[in-house]
């Protein structure tokens, strides 16, 4: 009985013992197809004539049948037996029990038979753990210096230096070619230079003979040579380290970061390629500037900051850093100046940061500009020594508490004599009310001094006592119309950050937005309790509106609240926005009836006095349109008579008693008439700049300052009236002078606005830069009503008379309305790129998006 798996291991055995006879017969021949695939890999083929390469194919025909011939010379294919004798060789076998399972006993006797059964159960018990062994072919033996591996190497580089082109090489190869030797492909140089990625700019192209040019430092130089004759690699030089490497195919490349200038020569086999000249531009360091003194703003408590700064190829930042004149290594207060674009090589701005609660405040201080480029190169301004603006406090305890603030900025280890200080004014309640709050403050601060030994903390005390200053020194509401400023601006900004971030990435920002929202909401119900607090108090009424239209007012800010909620959870943030800037000018709104019940009688008259001015510039604005008017139809009168006198000035016109000539009298009668209509004009201009000039002392004795604009309006009506009397068009400047009345219209507007109109107390408040009201402003909705002499659009219909439109019922666009302006601009622009669009969608488009 055959013994389970011997017939498998008789296969394996049978094809090992295959394997060890074919491979010393076949490697020979191998050899040889190895040495022909590594002679046409190489492109060796096409530099040769036609008959050397039919004698080197004969070559390699004849040692492959050579190599086939020697090496199955004496080949013989493993028969049964020694298929057997391999198995037993391998496990290690003796007395070959494969033969003994195929033995007959020679005898019958019983005796005999049971000792042959027992020898053959020993034998297949040797068997079951027979094992076949790996092939050993043994060509270590015939081939000791190893040139198969050598072989098999170069065939491996040969096909790899090929590439996609092995295919047509091994068939070039096969085939020789009798005809005359094809030129090779002409020499072919490319060479750019890539500027560094922060500086914007596009790639150099160089030109291919050689040449000059003027790169920035960082630049990364490419070279990619291809084609011509050639076996040795080109040479390259000019740069230390700079070499070229073969990419197969006979190109080659070489690369380098260029950071100083050089002659970059390229040479192949001693000729001379190609030679560059590049000279490195290197990057200069950023120039930061003030472009005026740093003073303090005319109104309110602002650093005005009028800066520039400029770069050979973009800044990236530019800050503002204020050290502590009694403590320079005191950590300064940055400020991040905000740029006009991504990286502009020159910009000019004006900052106002209002640094007023810092606790630097009424301490000198040293102020610098820094400004970061690309290369993080940083240039510096010179520094300026200021003032820190600091708010006033009429209340004796705020201004002692104040000072304790400042003498722990200047030395934070005196925390023993800010104690004593605290101390002192704890002691004599009747100076602060009794004020628990005040108190209260002060318990803690004290307490926090003495106990917290971190460096950190006397920030902390010093922001409690700024909060108790301004408890004593304010009331109530004035604090949670701080908080709710505050919590509306915190509430945009998570609106914008979560408008910036994609929609599958923003499920936290929208929590953000929610709970700054439920903030918000909690900030006006404190809000509008403190107004009605200190009305009271003041025996005044609760608020400018009826207490069922208060209410109404409190429902409508909840609702616009909830409707912010809404549109956040379904990611319009743009709704969201919209919501929050209608809210913001309710409760503007609201702000502003409550400080004009509140006004003085001399504020109100200040008030009125202010609005009879803007009616004022109205006027003139009207004025200066009837005569830019009258100009232009004296100008066309002008060019018909001028175009009559051509057309009687033809030949065939000229008849003596033609209807229409002109006689030199009348001619004479018609220029004096226009000469007495300029002069009369240039009186009446003069007569106009007269009333601006007083409009503009009025403006400063009620303001403290005159619009920029209606200074440029009389320069514009002096170059009107001087080209009037020279008898010189004077419309251009007419022009001009309405359009800066206009402009400074607008300016007073603001000016009223920011002085009246929010009710600022003295000292308080940043100029905003935009009044919220204009000239002939609309109704307290902010809507404009249609009627009659207005059209559809609800704008003043230009009247028979040729008045200019003076634009005195424009109304500015609010911020929802210019976000959502900007969205729709910005949209078009994207559509309008799409040039596969069709020709009349895309004429749409640019008829929209132009500018009359």
């Amino acid at each position: 009985m055959t013994p389970a798996g011997l017939a498998r291991k008789r296969l394996l055995a049978r094809g090992a013992l295959w394997w060890e006879a074919l491979w010393p017969a076949l490697w020979p021949a191998l050899g040889t197809l190895g040495l022909f695939g590594v002679f046409a890999l190489g492109g060796i083929p096409a530099l040769l004539p036609g008959w050397a390469h039919v004698l080197i194919l004969v070559g390699f025909v004849a040692a492959f049948i050579a190599a086939l011939r020697h090496g199955f010379t004496g080949f013989r294919a493993p028969d049964a037996a020694a298929v057997d004798r391999r198995l037993e060789r391998a496990t290690g076998l003796a007395h070959r029990p494969l033969a003994a399972l195929q033995d007959q006993p020679a005898t019958q006797d019983p005796d005999g038979l049971a000792l042959w059964a027992a020898h053959q159960s020993r034998m297949r018990r040797l068997i079951a753990r027979l094992r076949v062994g790996t092939p050993r072919p043994g060509l270590a033996a015939r081939d000791p210096r190893a040139f198969r591996a050598g072989i098999l190497v170069a065939f491996c580089a040969a096909l790899f230096a090929a590439g996609g082109d092995a295919p047509a090489l091994l068939a070039r190869g096969l085939v020789p070619h009798f005809g005359s030797t094809p030129p090779p492909a002409a020499l072919r140089v490319e060479a750019w230079v890539t500027p560094p990625a922060y500086t914007g700019a596009p790639p150099i192209f160089l030109p291919g003979q050689g040449g000059s040019a003027t790169i920035p430092a960082g630049s990364r130089l490419q070279i990619a040579l291809s084609g011509g004759l050639g076996t040795t690699l080109p040479e390259i030089t000019g740069l230390p380290g700079l070499a070229f490497e073969a990419l197969g195919g006979g190109s080659h490349t070489a690369q380098a970061s260029m950071q100083a200038g050089a002659r970059i020569t390229i040479r192949r086999e001693g000729t001379e390629i190609a030679t560059w000249n590049l000279a490195v531009q290197a990057d200069a360091p950023p120039i930061a500037a003030f472009t005026e003194a740093p003073v303090r703003s005319p109104r309110g408590l602002a650093l005005r900051l009028p800066w520039r700064t400029e770069d050979d190829w973009g800044v990236v930042t530019l800050r503002a850093e204020f050290h502590l004149a009694a403590r320079p290594d005191a950590a300064p207060i940055t400020l991040e100046m905000t740029l006009p674009s991504a990286a502009p090589k020159q910009a000019r701005g004006l900052a106002q940061p209002d640094l007023s609660a810092h606790p630097w405040a009424g301490l000198p201080v040293q102020l610098r500009l820094i400004a970061r480029d690309g290369a993080e190169q940083e240039g510096r301004s010179e520094e300026v020594t200021l003032i820190l603006p600091e708010r006033s406090f009429n209340h004796p305890v705020a201004r002692a508490i104040i000072e304790i603030r400042k003498g722990l900025s200047l030395n934070p280890g005196g925390r023993m004599e800010a104690m004593r200080e605290m101390d002192r004014i704890t002691q004599a309640p009747d100076a602060f009310e009794h004020d628990a709050g005040t108190l209260l403050a002060l318990r803690t601060a004290r307490g926090q001094l003495q106990r917290d030994r971190r460096a950190e903390a006397v920030g902390e005390v010093q922001e409690l006592l700024w909060e108790a200053a301004l408890a004593l020194e304010e009331g109530r509401d004035t604090r949670t119309a701080r908080a709710l400023a505050e919590a509306q601006r915190q509430l945009r900004e998570a609106m914008n950050e979560a408008e910036r971030t994609p929609q599958a990435e923003n499920e936290q920002q929208r929590s953000e937005v929610e709970r700054r929202i439920e903030q918000l909401r909690e900030a006006i119900r404190r809000h509008l309790e403190a107004m009605a607090e200190r009305l009271q108090r003041e025996n005044a009424e609760a608020l400018p509106y009826d207490p069922q239209q208060r209410m109404l007012d409190q429902r409508d800010m909840d609702r616009r609240t909830r409707r912010m909620e809404e549109a956040t959870r379904q990611n319009r943030m743009e709704d969201a926005q919209r919501e929050l800037a209608e809210l913001e000018e309710m409760l503007r709104a609201l702000q502003e009836g409550r400080v004009a019940r509140s006004e003085s009688p001399e504020r109100q008259r200040q008030r009125e006095r202010g609005q009879q001015q803007m009616g004022a510039v109205q006027d003139m604005v009207r004025r200066q349109g009837e005569m830019v008017d009258q100009g232009q139809r004296r100008a066309e009168q002008q060019e018909q008579r001028a175009a009559q006198q051509r057309r009687l000035a033809q030949p065939w016109n000229q008849r003596p008693g033609q209807p229409g000539q002109v006689t030199p009298e009348q001619q004479q009668q018609a220029e004096q008439e226009q000469q007495r209509q300029l002069q009369a004009e240039a009186r009446r201009q003069r007569a106009l700049r007269r009333a601006l000039g007083e409009l503009m002392q009025q403006q400063g004795d009620l303001t403290g300052e005159v619009p920029e604009a209606l200074g440029q309006a009389d320069q514009a009506m002096r170059e009107a009236m001087e080209a009037l009397q020279e008898g010189r068009d004077a419309r251009p400047a007419q022009q001009e002078a309405m359009r800066r009345l206009q402009e400074g219209g607008r300016q007073m507007a603001q000016q009223m606005q920011r002085q009246f109109g929010q009710g600022q107390g003295e000292g308080e408040g940043e100029e905003d830069g935009m009044g919220e009201t204009e000239m002939g402003g609309e109704g307290q909705d902010g809507e404009q009503q249609l009627g009659e002499g207005r059209d559809p659009l609800g704008r003043r219909a230009r009247e028979n008379t040729g008045n200019a439109d003076n634009g005195s019922d424009t109304r500015v666009p609010d911020e929802a309305e210019q976000l959502r302006t900007r969205r729709l601009q910005d949209e078009l622009r994207r559509r309008g790129a799409e040039r596969e669009r069709p020709a009349e969608e895309l004429d749409y488009i640019d008829r929209l998006l132009r500018r009359f």
